[in-house]
């Protein structure tokens, strides 16, 4: 499948629906851009939240997010030498 698109002053391209469509690409979907060879390569990422869901289950969760994500990295960071 091949559009021809035009780059406006910024650099951007519009992705033509029916592509976006085929691609499975939605409004805030996430993409790599490559560039290989001198061509540009636009491929749709994997959600990272779609890929795991489920996969953990969460009993309870801790009052202070952000202090819990913290105390969790610091663990991590200790027993990732050991």
């Amino acid at each position: 499948m091949k559009a021809i698109v035009k780059v406006d002053d910024k650099g951007r391209v519009a992705i033509p629906k029916n592509i976006r469509e085929k691609a499975g690409v939605k409004p805030g979907d996430l993409v790599a851009i490559y560039l290989e060879e001198g061509k540009i390569s636009i491929e749709p990422l994997e959600s990272t939240a779609d890929k795991y869901y489920g996969a953990y289950r969460v009993e309870e969760w801790p009052e202070d997010l952000d202090g819990f994500v913290v105390e969790a990295l610091r663990k991590w960071w200790i027993n990732r030498s050991t």
